[in-house]
């Protein structure tokens, strides 16, 4: 499941780690390979790579939001966020699970089959900016803002460069080197962060973030090729080329249906309100969505490698499904209680006291991202079983709700409505997969079902310290409200620590 992303924080890499447990008394299952605890050792190896990078890169964007909060008006956010979703718009017609397929398929390694796959992307890549570049100025007409074309032409290059990276470069992820893959994505973003920064200072609108977008994915381009150095071939392997299109049917419409999930609510709040209102939501809704998403590669990218190779053994990847989503309620929902009753503080340290007017949009926009990251899980085996479309159908439900209820949510209930539209299209869609994947794995829901039940007692204690707090008058200035939160939160996980080691040793 893909996420809205930030004006700051497009094509960012999650932060971590949360791996999926693995058994040393684990048979070998899958070609007569032995995976045992060696597995578990290299998918938590590669988590803390990836984990450290990202951690580095979120720090930097967080700390750059900070600053172009302060330089910039609220209004260049706005108009970065249309950019970027028009850019989710390009995304998701590019998207036709090039990089999962390459993943999933035994022969992805194979130059032949990078080859291809390369070309696949590139090939489309290429017909839809130039279909993009010829539409921007009906949608700078749309919305009566007359810098949206060129934004669009300019930082929609960045599509170009995504699917030029090399070849090789996939393998990182695939073989599980993912401290090559930090570099190429967590390196590429820093030096992008860097770039709109100092650009910022010189040019004091919308511009510096649209070039600083699209310089992201200029440097990690040239940083793959350094890592990877690696030319396609104009030779194309007809086995591989079919190997590829058979999966792609799979996801087909996949990009497109999570488009209307996570940037209905940009488009159509762009259409009701104006850039500086719409400036402030988004950048209040993805002071949150900025981990979330971090979070959820970070898992695709360690999690899905290792489901795929012991997707012939359901009750595997059914214990590795319910640990990780365990470990995500437990550590996720107390931060979701905080991040609801300290939302004003929270935005006012970061962004400053007039963004504090959009706590409303990041407390639901907290739970949003919490059910969703629970729901990605569940995609994750899906995907490594190698059946993308009982995914689709989750999507499909969820971009049907979302549809439903986006305008009326948006024009009744304010810059918010956004955010309660997206509430009750993702629990629809998890719901949904729930079903789908006990009857694909025979999981078992009462068991899978267990780990909200001793969260929500955790969250019960970080309510109650934070409500008494309030009504108490303690800790009323942001920081102090802020550090209060946290404390709690602190506590709480001390307190249940022996639950989350229970959870290691019974899986």
């Amino acid at each position: 499941m893909s996420f809205p992303v930030s004006p700051l924080t497009e094509g960012e890499t999650p932060v971590g780690p949360i791996a999926p447990r693995m058994y040393a008394s684990d048979k070998p299952s899958v070609e007569g390979i032995t995976y045992t605890s060696s597995l578990r050792a290299k998918v938590l190896r590669g988590g803390a790579w990836l984990g450290g990078g990202s951690v580095a890169e979120q720090a930097t964007r967080f700390a750059r939001n900070m600053v172009l909060a302060r330089l910039l008006a609220p209004g260049a956010f706005g108009t970065m966020a249309v950019v970027l979703s028009s850019s989710s718009v390009v995304d998701s017609l590019l998207d036709v699970g090039m990089m999962q397929a390459v993943i999933q398929n035994p022969r992805g390694g194979e130059d032949t089959y990078l080859n291809a796959a390369w070309w696949l992307a590139m090939g489309r890549a290429i017909c839809v900016y130039v279909c993009v570049f010829a539409m921007a100025p009906w949608l700078s007409r749309f919305y009566g803002n007359a810098e949206l074309s060129p934004l669009l032409r300019v930082a929609l290059l960045s599509t170009l460069l995504s699917s030029a990276m090399s070849p090789r470069a996939i393998l990182a992820v695939k073989d599980m080197s993912f401290a090559r893959w930090a570099a190429i994505m967590n390196g590429g973003g820093i030096c992008g962060v860097a770039l709109t920064v100092i650009l910022s200072f010189f040019v004091r609108d919308v511009w510096a973030l649209a070039i600083g977008y699209c310089g992201e994915n200029a440097f990690r381009c040239l940083l793959s090729y350094v890592i990877y150095p690696s030319f396609p071939s104009p030779k194309l392997d007809r086995t591989a080329m079919r190997d590829l299109l058979k999966f792609s049917r799979g996801v087909l419409g996949l990009s497109l249906l999570n488009l209307i999930f996570t940037r209905a609510d940009i488009f159509v709040l762009a259409k009701l309100y104006s850039p500086a209102a719409l400036g402030l939501y988004t950048m209040a809704v993805y002071l949150v969505l900025t981990p979330s998403g971090f979070l959820v590669n970070l898992l695709s990218q360690t999690s899905l490698p290792a489901l795929s190779k012991v997707q012939e053994d359901k009750e595997r990847m059914n214990r590795i499904l319910v640990e990780l989503t365990s470990w995500l309620i437990l550590l996720g929902l107390p931060a979701v209680v905080f991040i609801c009753l300290c939302g004003p503080s929270l935005l006012t340290i970061a962004y400053g006291a007039r963004y504090a007017t959009a706590a409303g949009a990041l407390a639901v926009a907290s739970v949003v991202v919490f059910v969703n990251v629970l729901n990605a899980q569940i995609t994750f085996v899906f995907c490594a079983a190698g059946r993308p479309e009982l995914h689709r159908r989750g999507v499909a439900a969820t971009a049907a709700t979302m549809l439903i209820t986006v305008y009326p949510a948006c024009k009744y209930l304010g810059l918010a409505g956004g955010q309660i539209a997206a509430l009750l299209a993702i629990v629809v869609g998890y719901f949904f997969q729930v079903v789908v994947v006990r009857q694909l794995t025979n999981l078992n829901l009462f068991r899978y079902g267990r780990a909200f039940v001793r969260s929500t007692v955790v969250s019960a204690g970080v309510l109650t310290v934070c409500l008494a707090a309030r009504f108490l008058r303690v800790a009323t200035a942001p920081a102090a409200n802020v550090a209060l939160g946290i404390g709690a939160c602190v506590i709480a996980y001390l307190f249940y620590a022996p639950a989350l080691a229970r959870i290691k040793e019974t899986g």
